[in-house]
């Protein structure tokens, strides 16, 4: 009984200390102009909303959730969203690898007017720790999420991390000699 009760406390306290490292790190980059949804509101089935993916296209090739429409982020254009989805009442969840741009994207919405926006609380690197499905550009179920880069893939507790390693330059080359 006892191992059983140290077993519970160690992971208890291991995902209250995760929970509020994710929430220290959202806390350090939003303003929480948008509020949060969790992944397990939005995956409940009477859970109804437009789900708009504010990573860029490779990352959305990877994996996303399924049902998403891939907005991006370095090019999102109000003009075409307020053209797929012009009921500016209509509950839209935006997200994207944990909910720091996301929550951009979404303040851009609720600037043109959207009055029901909510952004995806640790966004799909929750979504997947949470044990819920993503699939990839042809459709079918995956265990990949891209992670942007290895210093964020640490968020990443469950499935397979894909990321880039940045390209090496001359300078950088020549400065591990």
């Amino acid at each position: 009984m006892k191992y059983i009760i140290i077993l519970l406390f160690a992971c208890f306290t291991t995902q209250v200390i995760a929970q509020k490292n994710i929430d220290e790190l959202l806390k350090q980059y939003n303003d929480n102009g948008v509020p949060y949804i969790t992944a397990e509101e939005l995956a409940m089935p009477k859970t109804k909303a437009v789900i708009l993916d504010s990573r860029e296209p490779k990352e959305y090739n990877v994996s996303h959730i399924k049902g998403a429409t891939c907005v991006g982020y370095d090019n999102f254009n109000i003009d075409s969203i307020q053209k797929l989805y012009p009921n500016k009442d209509e509950k839209i969840v935006v997200y994207c690898s944990l909910g720091i741009r996301s929550e951009t994207v979404g303040e851009k919405l609720k600037k043109a007017g959207y009055t029901n926006v909510y952004n995806l609380y640790g966004g799909i690197f929750e979504w997947k720790n949470k044990d819920f499905t993503v699939i990839d550009s042809e459709e079918k179920e995956t265990n990949q999420v891209h992670t942007f880069n290895k210093d964020w893939s640490k968020w990443l507790k469950k499935g397979q991390k894909i990321y880039e390693e940045p390209s090496e330059t001359p300078s950088t080359k020549k400065d591990k000699k």
